[in-house]
């Protein structure tokens, strides 16, 4: 980002020089013409005119120098930030490329200027990115280059800006490592993931066992000692808090690197926020935390997975029993999203607990990220708000948090209606009003 902030600088300057430079000449042309033929004077001997366009001559070389080492310097500079510098006339020809800019291009040094878009980039995407910025102001994108091999090379984010005088301006930036890097994470966490999940399965059955015999030794009249039951509960809630943990990570890399496509289809979001509730309520009973679910009459249904969205409510609701104190409600609402363009569909979870601070609310859903009140309350990974965060946007929706602190929070999201034609639900469907636990 700071590399595109420089970038986005140094083309401004190089568009003020060009614009200053360009004056200059003008000026000194005009300047010459004057002295050429001052006011009043009669016709000039030939030799007298030839020493002034000589002077003139020699002005405009100047001049054009001038300009040539201002840009060489801007371009330079360009070069230091790391990012490639292209600016097209409107017919799409190259006029300034900085080296950065062929090295990204792989193009030999000054083989640019001159040639159209097509020609100079060598990729039809990058010309379609400057056509559109052409056209509507600005475009951007992002494209892997194949080398002479056929593998892939360079991976270029492209930034396209219509200059406010002529021409397209280009910003070329190298993100090749950044997506090597990210790969690279993603395969460890995977790896990592499948790794853990025999251990903890097994210690999971050990734990499950240990419960069994302590059970079977009470039945037998053999006491245990209250301490060694204790400590059997807490082994098992913390097993599963460790495979909950392995599995949201797994879960959360799949979905940041693509490899969980999302099966959408036209589903019933209220239906989907009952269940997910329902399968909590057990959950709920046990904190002392009332759950309440209400959807709208008549919702038409949403383009989505039911799976992955039930996870989102499944999120929502649990981090709310979790942090709502006892004889407190958690309410479920699931709506029409007033005004909204496309017409979209919102659902809220709200609480009665701590709430969120405003400097916690900017990072709630970073991934690993916890709020004071997840330090001193419940433990907990910090991936279910990332996680859901991540689902909602691939539905082409937006999560947000509103809270007070002491007032608690109310964690909403939209999801856009289907095309289909809305269907009556069924009576075992999340039912107008509210179903009380």
């Amino acid at each position: 980002m700071l590399a595109f902030v420089a970038a986005q600088a140094i083309v401004l300057a190089i568009a003020l020089g060009i614009a200053w430079s360009r004056g200059r000449t003008l000026e000194a042309v005009e300047e010459s013409l004057r002295d050429a033929e001052p006011a009043g004077a009669t016709a000039p001997a030939d030799e007298d005119v030839t020493d002034r366009l000589r002077r003139l001559r020699r002005r405009a070389e100047n001049a054009e120098f001038t300009l040539g080492q201002r840009l060489r310097d801007l371009a330079y500079l360009a070069d230091l930030v790391g990012v490639g510098i292209v600016r097209l006339t409107d017919e799409l020809r190259v006029e300034v490329a900085n080296t950065a800019a062929h090295v990204f291009l792989r193009r030999a040094p000054g083989s640019m200027v001159g040639h159209t878009a097509i020609e100079a980039l060598g990729d039809h995407r990058v010309e379609a990115i400057a056509r559109g910025a052409r056209e509507a102001g600005w475009s951007s994108g992002e494209v892997a280059l194949a080398d002479e091999a056929g593998s892939t090379g360079a991976t270029l984010v492209v930034r396209a800006r219509r200059s406010p005088i002529l021409g397209v301006w280009l910003v070329l930036e190298d993100v090749a490592e950044l997506r090597r890097l990210q790969r690279i994470r993603t395969e460890f966490i995977d790896n990592l993931s499948h790794e853990l999940r025999t251990p903890i399965t097994t210690i999971g059955l050990l734990t499950e066992s240990l419960a069994r015999d302590a059970e079977g030794a009470e039945a037998a009249l053999a006491p245990v000692p209250p301490k060694m039951r204790e400590r059997i509960g807490k082994l098992e809630v913390e097993t599963g808090n460790i495979a909950q943990m392995v599995a949201e990570l797994l879960d959360l890399a799949r979905i940041e690197s693509g490899g969980r496509q999302l099966l959408l289809d036209d589903v019933d979001l209220g239906r989907i926020a009952t269940e997910s509730v329902e399968r909590l309520r057990t959950f709920a009973d046990r904190q002392g935390v009332t759950l309440l679910v209400e959807v709208d009459p008549g919702l038409p249904p949403v383009r989505g997975e039911a799976s992955r969205l039930g996870q989102v409510f499944a999120n929502l609701v649990h981090n709310a029993v979790k942090f709502g104190p006892s004889g407190t409600e958690v309410r479920v609402h699931v709506a029409r999203a007033a005004g909204s363009r496309p017409a979209m569909l919102v659902a809220s979870v709200s609480d009665n607990g701590p709430g969120v601070s405003a400097a916690d609310q900017a990072r709630i859903f970073e991934r690993f990220y916890k709020a004071d009140r997840t330090r001193t309350a419940g433990g907990g990974t910090g991936l279910g708000l990332a996680i859901a965060r991540h689902i909602v946007e691939g539905h082409g929706g937006v999560i947000r948090v509103e809270s007070e602190e002491g007032r608690g929070a109310t964690f909403e999201f939209t999801i856009p209606v289907s095309d289909a034609p809305a269907e009556r639900a069924p009576a075992t469907a999340a039912a107008p009003g509210a179903a009380r636990g």
